[in-house]
């Protein structure tokens, strides 16, 4: 499954999360970054388009080196400047408060060790700093959390570990974290089954 996660999942990330409600959701998470960005779980640069004119600096995160190759065009594009500076959002290779602002959209789902994640976020913001973050996660009615439950193992294998069960930002405090303001919804058109997002941001305390 290697040959898949690091050959073909980044395409088809690039090509399928670009949807109207999707594009719609990243111009909403990225307002107020500014200065210089972590962003962890970079992909493709898809959320490059969206940045605020603030943001002068882009520190990328991501595991998928194919994805700088598929982003070439938007880096070029882009009025920040975008810096690749490690594959592992769970050890970043980056000093202390650093980043002014770091950014996750649909990550957190996906890295082995969120916890990690969370607290290196946490490490490389300045004091005050700003977590941006967009995630989609086990929804709250029971319903579709069960069918979440079943299909979790066979989802993960074809998305490159991605989960449908985990919870987004109640474990926020324990990092060093307080949400400043947080909206959770089902994202319209989308399936339950993944379509239960947490958008917020939260600070550095």
């Amino acid at each position: 499954m290697s040959w898949y996660r690091d050959a073909v999942l980044p395409r088809i990330l690039n090509s399928r999360m670009r949807t109207p409600v999707i594009e719609r959701l990243r111009a909403r998470v990225v307002k107020g970054l500014h200065g210089t960005v972590v962003e962890l779980g970079f992909g493709s640069g898809l959320n490059l388009p969206h940045l605020p004119s603030d943001v002068d600096r882009v520190l990328a995160v991501d595991p998928a080196t194919l994805g700088r190759r598929l982003a070439a065009q938007r880096i070029e594009e882009a009025a920040a400047e975008v810096q690749f500076v490690g594959l592992d959002g769970g050890r970043l290779e980056l000093d202390d408060a650093v980043a002014d602002c770091v950014l996750v959209t649909w990550t957190l789902c996906t890295i082995p060790d969120p916890e990690a994640a969370l607290a290196e976020a946490r490490r490389v913001l300045k004091p005050g700093g700003a977590l941006h973050f967009l995630e989609h996660g086990r929804a709250p009615d029971a319903r579709v959390a069960s069918w979440q439950d079943r299909l979790d193992p066979l989802w993960g294998l074809f998305t490159g570990g991605c989960s449908l069960r985990r919870t987004v930002d109640t474990n926020f405090p324990d990092h060093g974290f307080e949400i400043v303001e947080v909206d959770r919804f089902y994202a319209p058109d989308t399936s339950k089954l993944v379509g239960w997002t947490t958008l917020g941001t939260a600070r550095a305390v």
